[in-house]
């Protein structure tokens, strides 16, 4: 993913529902809870805000691991489209 997509996308996270509010708010979400689109969007938000990205792979890793934390993030982005 680009770097002006990476930006797009955070900032419209980030103008959604704030990732730190988010979290305080509500509990992570459960992996059986949460569908596809959510789910792919939560990754790519979460890359999009991993901390020193050096490289994709970093990116990657970051995602895979703080997904849950964004779920509610994409879930008001999917949700303000719909």
């Amino acid at each position: 993913m680009n770097t002006s997509r990476r930006i797009l996308l955070a900032g419209m996270a980030e103008l959604a529902v704030a990732p730190t509010a988010a979290a305080a708010a509500a509990p992570s979400a459960e992996p059986g809870d949460v569908t596809v689109a959510e789910e792919r969007f939560a990754r790519t938000i979460a890359a999009a805000h991993a901390p020193d990205i050096i490289c994709a792979r970093q990116a990657e890793r970051y995602a895979d691991a703080h997904w849950p934390e964004y779920v509610a993030a994409a879930r008001a982005v999917i949700g303000s489209r719909a």
